[in-house]
């Protein structure tokens, strides 16, 4: 089997093909360190490579099976995740200056998860600092570029693990979502991405941003592979009291029940306001595409937006602020410019804006679930409205246009963010310019199985997730 075929596999694909002993661990992991050597820096997706004690995991996975013990779906399969995931004894940076040399002493219970399914940790991934941005940028580390068109952004903050995937370094990664820091690379770099339910998937041992709005969601290649990775590490975590005690379904038997039937909802307002016609396009194909496939599709309109990426943005400023407070006293020029701006205002908020700001949060999600989820089971809406910008245009000008470019972003992902709804990015096209294009497909709470079934009879129908960049 050729590096191309072993790199360019899904990981359901991979992990069989180890399990059924037709390639070893080792070559499988061989294989993607060697891609990593020659193209990741081009993409400066990776802030580490473990290569080393990979390679030795490898060999002990290899161990295992010809003894006969499968450690799990995923035995042997190298994996990567954003450097805000931690592992007892090592570093994790956090995209950071502060966290360069930070040694944790805590294990994240979705990378405990991983790993006992028989998955490997390859490397930790490009992030924005302390995961305080949408476009991939970060002062210390450099930009991270997208694998389609290395001049323009990868969408952040879990910008890494977007292009990392993408460009087949590895076959799945973890990211976190606060306002669309999963959805947003995954879209922009043509990969498959989840936010959870809020309470869905723990979030021990990762780096908090904001407390009330964090998730943690799993990037990969296609529906499939994401559904799987979600079914590993979802679930009740006692070191996560806001982890639900409800045990998740089976999400990749789940999504195989087909779409016929399933009510698909598009906004008739502001969702679409600011789409350009090429975007709109795609997004007009992809509904169609999911007609054709047996669901239906109804119109529906949608509450205010602008109340819940307000009331978003307070929570996440306030929290970020107070979590940050002792460094930014102490340490502000370890701060890049744009991501210390961000956090610090958070300390000019009055405690009575950021009490409303939470407490409004159940009167808008109900108002959500009457006005769209009483009249249908997904609602589709773009992720995106325009074609993926350039490093340029979205770099530090030291002008006032850094907050309008971050706020229009991620104007359709924050609103979901602050009501604690399920989103799924699917790769729906690409652009003029040869960049991704993708959709959301948003659910009611704790209703993931829908999103992957609906984005599964999309991918099957048209086989976007097969495309790949040509580094």
């Amino acid at each position: 089997m050729s590096a191309d075929e072993i790199t360019g596999m899904t990981l359901e694909g991979v992990a069989e093909t180890i399990r059924t002993k037709r390639v070893s661990s080792v070559e499988v992991t061989q294989r993607c360190l060697e891609r990593v050597d020659a193209l990741a820096n081009k993409v400066n997706s990776f802030i580490s490579v473990e290569r080393d004690e990979v390679l030795k995991a490898a060999e002990a996975a290899d161990d295992d099976l010809r003894r006969g013990a499968l450690r799990g779906p995923l035995h042997g399969v190298p994996l990567a995740h954003k450097d805000m995931f931690y592992r007892k004894g090592r570093v994790s940076t956090c995209g950071s200056k502060i966290m360069r040399d930070h040694i944790q002493d805590v294990t994240s219970t979705a990378l405990e998860r991983l790993e006992a399914a028989g998955a490997l940790y390859m490397g930790s991934l490009h992030m924005s600092e302390f995961a305080a941005g949408p476009t991939g940028h970060n002062d210390h580390y450099g930009p991270c570029r997208n694998p389609w068109n290395l001049d323009h952004i990868t969408g952040g903050s879990s910008s890494g693990s977007g292009a990392s995937v993408a460009s087949r370094f590895t076959f799945g990664a973890m990211g976190s979502d606060t306002g669309g820091s999963v959805r947003l690379p995954a879209g922009l770099c043509g990969v498959v991405g989840l936010k959870p339910t809020h309470g869905r998937i723990s979030r021990f041992g990762a780096l908090p941003r904001s407390w009330t709005n964090d998730t943690m969601g799993p990037l990969a290649r296609t529906v499939s592979d994401c559904a799987l990775m979600t079914s590993l590490i979802a679930g009740e975590d006692p070191k996560d009291h806001t982890t639900l005690g409800t045990p998740p379904p089976d999400y990749v038997e789940a999504m195989e029940v087909g779409i016929r039937g399933l009510t698909v909802g598009v906004p008739a307002n502001q969702f679409y306001d600011d789409v350009v016609g090429e975007i709109g396009a795609a997004l007009e194909e992809s509904i169609a595409v999911l007609e054709r496939q047996g669901a239906r599709i109804v119109k529906v309109t949608v509450p205010d937006l602008r109340p819940h990426y307000r009331l978003g943005d307070t929570i996440t400023k306030c929290e970020a602020a107070t979590i940050h407070g002792n460094w930014i006293r102490t340490r502000p020029q370890d701060y890049g410019r744009v991501v210390l701006s961000r956090i610090e205002v958070g300390f000019h908020v009055p405690a009575t804006r950021y009490l409303e700001a939470i407490s409004l949060r159940g009167r808008y999600l109900a108002e959500f679930m009457e006005a769209v989820f009483e009249k249908v089971d997904v609602l589709h809406t773009p992720l995106l409205p325009v074609p993926v910008p350039t490093i340029e245009e979205t770099g530090y000008t030291g002008s006032a246009d850094v907050p309008e470019a971050i706020a229009s972003m991620t104007k359709l992902t924050r609103p979901s963010s602050f009501l604690g709804l399920p989103t799924l990015s699917v790769p729906c096209g690409f652009s003029k310019g040869n960049l991704p294009v993708a959709f959301q497909l948003i659910g009611r709470p704790f209703r993931e199985d829908d999103l992957f079934a609906a984005g599964l009879a999309y991918e099957r129908a048209t086989g976007w997730t097969e495309a790949s960049p040509d580094l």
